[in-house]
């Protein structure tokens, strides 16, 4: 396969992209990731650097597909689970192979290129011209509108109005396996898709989902606000500490004596504990909280793995400055982004926390859970154990961009942020994570 995407702009054309900058939650997220309208749009990368749609991009591409040529007559939630099944949403995905047709099926709804001239020879669907030009199926649109026509399509099989079930279960089996135990599994997957699609209500939570690494913030303060003026006194609203955690969580925060001990020294109280916030009002953890929250993630759910909270510490200081909400594109404390972290929940049986949507991801305990779950997953990436000169890069840019060469300043700043924390100062030079 030739076709290669690094840019929204490489695989649609100039109307669908303006309709794209049109759509709210899109816009948002594309200039909260950076991006400016008139330039080029980066795709987000996946672990292994394969682009991917974010889940807000999936939803307008199918929205936008199910206005103009379908009268909103199908789903867009069925386009979306049946894509993150079927291809977690890669526009370059090729995972099927036909061994009647000798064809591989193409694109984020994986569709066959001969099912694709079918749809537009016999069944007029001639928006988009793929007889002769299979590759344009790895096109968002293209793929939508054709996995879109053929959901259609099952809806009315045979001329009966077919269930959902029905037509999902066809979508991956064909119809002579709608019913058939063999496409049970999937239908009970899609299911659970589904339900865990995050709203497209809009809520101003922090920037949004995308790979991308960013420095560009200052850092948070080193300590606790200790004389931060109450919202009764300032107008001001501050996010607390319990609007983001559980009562068994805070509970565990009280417990020790170093975040007691700072909580008290500033005024804080049992059911609302302030964050505190920079000049700029965003809201961060001092380091105490911050080591804090990531013993206590490990010591629950990773007491064998031998991750160290220091190194989940650093990290975070890199990725996030500490910020509740991230940095620029880079979700939450640990900069997990929602595919990877349901990735890990679906995939890898990560599923200590749900994760119903992005914003599920300026939780504190949520995004350390989640981040130490990736730097597992990369600390035995393909099966072999991993340096942490690997998993360190690897965990800010991705396993397949791993250059040993280039990672030098990259290390050192890690090694600058590890010095923070206190058992790394007892123990200088041993960075063991795993």
């Amino acid at each position: 396969m030739a076709t290669s995407f690094d840019y929204w702009n490489d695989c649609v054309d100039v109307q669908d992209m303006e309709a794209m900058w049109q759509e709210p939650e899109v816009s948002t997220e594309w200039l909260d990731a950076g991006e400016t309208k008139g330039n080029k749009v980066h795709l987000s990368r996946d672990p292994d650097g394969e682009p991917y749609l974010t889940q807000t991009e999936m939803k307008a591409v199918a929205d936008i597909i199910v206005r103009r040529h379908f009268d909103s007559q199908i789903q867009p939630d069925m386009i979306c689970a049946i894509a993150e099944l079927a291809s977690d949403r890669q526009p370059l995905s090729t995972r099927w192979y036909d061994k009647k047709t000798k064809e591989t099926a193409q694109g984020i709804m994986q569709i066959l290129p001969k099912t694709a001239e079918w749809l537009l020879r016999d069944l007029g669907y001639k928006a988009y011209e793929v007889e002769g030009n299979p590759d344009i199926l790895y096109r968002p649109f293209v793929s939508v509108y054709f996995g879109a026509a053929y959901i259609k399509w099952l809806s009315k099989f045979e001329e009966e109005e077919r269930s959902e079930e029905f037509v999902v279960r066809a979508y991956n089996g064909g119809t002579a396996k709608a019913t058939h135990k063999s496409t049970l599994q999937y239908w009970k997957r899609y299911l659970a898709v589904k339900e865990s699609l995050p709203s497209r209500r809009f809520v101003d939570e922090g920037p949004s989902v995308n790979n991308a690494h960013s420095s560009t913030a200052q850092a948070a303060p080193a300590t606790q606000n200790t004389n931060a003026p109450s919202s009764e006194k300032t107008g001001v609203d501050y996010i607390y500490w319990d609007s983001k955690s559980s009562p068994e969580e805070m509970q565990e925060m009280w417990s020790r004596s170093e975040v007691a001990k700072e909580w008290t020294k500033s005024g804080e109280k049992r059911g609302k504990v302030r964050f505190s916030h920079d000049k700029d009002r965003k809201p961060y953890l001092s380091r105490v909280e911050m080591k804090a929250v990531a013993e206590i993630i490990l010591s629950k759910h990773f007491s064998t793995r031998g991750v160290k909270p220091s190194v989940l510490c650093a990290l975070a200081e890199m990725v996030s400055m500490r910020f509740v909400n991230g940095v620029g594109p880079r979700i939450g404390l640990m900069g997990i982004d929602y595919s990877t972290a349901f990735w890990l929940y679906m995939e890898l049986g990560y599923r200590a926390y749900r994760v119903d949507s992005a914003g599920d991801l300026t939780k504190p305990f949520v995004s350390m859970y989640f981040g130490a779950a990736y730097l597992a997953w990369l600390s035995e990436y393909e099966g072999r154990e991993r340096t942490p000169q690997f998993v360190v890069p690897a965990y800010l840019s991705g396993p397949k961009n791993v250059n040993h060469q280039e990672t030098g300043p990259l290390w050192l700043k890690f090694e600058q942020a590890l010095s923070n924390y206190e058992d790394m100062k007892r123990d200088p030079g041993n960075c063991t994570i795993l």
